[in-house]
């Protein structure tokens, strides 16, 4: 039997930058020097008006192939995780495919989940891969948030950032993923929602959790999602660890959905983790929804974080209410 690897990652952000200081001067009644200390959140990219999430995941599906040297003909599976596909229809992930090259042979889906959607990306491709399926798998995640926030909503403008991470998943002898767990709450799916755009009437929509102060099609009801992160987490890391006989103390890293400062300060805190355990990267791109972890490991490899046979925690939680989790090892350090 083959397993799941987690090889190179290639992150793409759009051009557009758009800082603290910019949507102070646009808002001037916006404390962004209190907002900032809250979310940690100083700047974000933003994508351009005619810049979706197949333009970001393309770019960088193109610039993982240029800096690793694959052939795009090598790819037997994509998987395209997005909250917001080009169309309702055709599947994203089949534009892609013809985009980037691909042999008409491969697999291409698209899924829709949130916060959660790396973790569960990386699931189906194990089970892909351990199936025999497939031996080599294009997991894309692009989200353009962006798109659904109206310019004067301080509760999301200075929260989520726009963003494409592209990871390769090759076959390998020996498992790195292992103890996938998933959860799932719809009760909280009043609590980030765009209920515009889909088959369902408008006037027969979920309604907001509480009162929508801004004109944005996206709401988010942030207390009450800190609310059920704080409750469902670290009840997920202790199952990952129980269920896989770890101790907290053989885990190097937890590596969390890079939701806001304060959510993952209290996680640190619920947890009893040290801050380098639970590193935060999003002070230069904001909420990037599903790319987050990606890009988090990214980082981390490039400034030598990690180390080859170390074992991590990856969890993911959001929107939905979903969350999943996994023990993975990563094998691959940047620059190897």
């Amino acid at each position: 039997m083959k397993y799941a690897n987690v090889g190179p990652i290639a992150v793409y952000l759009p051009e557009n930058v758009e800082t603290n200081e910019q949507l102070q001067a646009e808002c001037p009644k916006w404390d962004m020097k209190l907002i900032a200390s809250k979310t940690g959140i100083h700047q974000r990219h933003i994508a351009a008006a005619g810049e979706c999430s197949s333009d970001l995941g393309v770019k960088a599906a193109r610039k993982l192939f240029e800096e690793n040297n694959i052939d795009p003909l090598s790819i037997d599976f994509l998987l395209v995780c997005t909250q917001t596909p080009d169309y309702p229809l055709p599947t994203t992930a089949c534009l892609m495919q013809d985009r980037l090259g691909l042999a008409k042979r491969v697999g291409a889906l698209d899924f829709n989940l949130g916060c959660s959607g790396f973790v569960y990306g990386l699931s189906l491709a194990d089970g892909l891969i351990r199936s025999g399926v497939a031996r080599r798998i294009l997991l894309i995640t692009a989200e353009t948030y962006s798109k659904f926030i109206h310019p004067q909503d301080r509760s999301l403008r200075t929260i989520f950032g726009d963003a494409a991470a592209a990871t390769l998943i090759d076959a390998a002898e020996e498992p790195t993923l292992s103890g996938f767990q998933f959860g799932t709450d719809g009760s909280g799916a009043d609590t980030l929602i765009v209920a515009k755009g889909g088959a369902r009437p408008l006037a027969d929509a979920i309604k907001p959790r509480n009162r929508h102060r801004w004109p944005s099609d996206l709401y988010m009801d942030g207390p009450s999602i800190i609310d059920f992160a704080i409750g469902a987490i670290p009840q997920l890391v202790e199952s990952l660890l129980t269920e896989n006989q770890l101790t907290r103390e053989e885990i190097s890293l937890f590596l969390m959905h890079q939701a806001t400062d304060k959510m993952l300060v209290q996680l640190r805190e619920q947890l009893h983790v040290e801050a380098e355990r639970l590193p935060i990267r999003l002070s230069d791109v904001g909420n990037t929804v599903s790319c987050t972890l990606p890009i988090l490991i990214d980082d981390l490899r490039r400034e030598k974080k990690m180390t080859a046979g170390q074992t991590h925690l990856m969890i993911g939680f959001g929107v939905g209410w979903s969350w999943a989790g996994c023990v993975w090892k990563d094998t691959r350090i940047k620059g190897d």
